[in-house]
């Protein structure tokens, strides 16, 4: 009786442990089975020209990326604003960019997308020379929580989709944070593949960003927003907005630190790029 007890709780734990990743990826291969609808192409048509330069192949990936991401992430609107399938596959669109050429697997970690209609104002602290510490409040356009939430700013994430070229993406910022944050706090090194890999990565990184905090302090022009300065995760996410959006000039006249996040997304933009630009004026 006992040893007929241990085989039960032990088939028991087995179940436990295989049959939810079983049974979740059985729903997400019938989610994508399903057509794309109709409505959703439309959408990707009238607010994402990015999707238009991509190779048929990379496109058919989107659009089943974006299926399971809809399907299994909670939309929340806040300050009153009702959510849409045209929020749903906006957001999802850009940020499943992310996601291309990986195994599949949806920012684990991410529960919630809560949108606002516009710039939203959060409570702050901020400590003097003294350490006398003062609330305050920031105005911002989204951020990303290792508790399982990004906020967007609608408004933000519209002109992030429609004006493709300009370096500057609200989604892939917030989402290359979500990345950053598979293993814990952000810090600019996201999940890699070996200790070498590490290795490479923290030596180019750390060179690049010492690179541009100088060139901000000499008040040199620099093709990264003054924003990355501010820490290594935020470099990070930076980066990986040029990286998406203006690759030609990134593998120009930064091509170590392209070559990482050539690596680290397994896609090539420039490549699609230079043989289908998008039809997007920089400004």
């Amino acid at each position: 009786m006992p040893l007929l007890l241990l085989i039960v709780l032990t088939l028991i734990v087995l179940a436990a442990i295989f049959l939810p990743p079983v049974w979740r990826q059985y729903h997400r291969n019938k989610i994508q089975q399903q057509p794309f609808p109709a409505a959703w192409r439309q959408i990707l048509k009238h607010r994402m020209p990015y999707f238009r330069a991509l190779p048929a192949d990379l496109q058919l990936q989107l659009k089943k990326l974006i299926q399971v991401f809809v399907a299994e992430k909670q939309f929340v609107g806040c300050a009153g604003l009702t959510v849409t399938d045209e929020m749903r596959v906006t957001i999802a669109a850009q940020a499943c960019l992310l996601l291309l050429n990986k195994p599949a697997h949806y920012y684990p970690k991410l529960k919630q997308i809560l949108i606002y209609p516009a710039a939203f104002v959060v409570p702050t602290q901020q400590a003097d020379n003294a350490g006398v510490v003062s609330e305050m409040t920031q105005v911002r356009l989204g951020e990303s929580w290792q508790t399982g939430q990004i906020i967007l700013s609608w408004v933000d994430t519209l002109k992030s989709a429609a004006i493709c070229n300009d370096g500057h993406n609200l989604v892939i910022h917030e989402f290359a944070h979500q990345l950053d944050q598979l293993k814990g706090q952000a810090t600019g090194a996201p999940q890699l593949s070996s200790a070498q890999a590490y290795k490479e990565w923290s030596l180019v990184l750390s060179r690049e960003y010492e690179q541009l905090q100088k060139q901000l302090a000499l008040d040199l022009p620099t093709l990264f927003d003054a924003y990355a300065a501010t820490n290594p995760a935020e470099f990070f996410a930076v980066i990986s907005e040029v990286f998406f959006e203006q690759p030609d000039l990134f593998a120009a006249q930064h091509a170590a630190l392209y070559q990482q996040l050539r690596s680290f997304y397994a896609l090539d933009p420039l490549s699609w790029v230079q043989t289908h630009p998008v039809n997007a004026p920089r400004p």
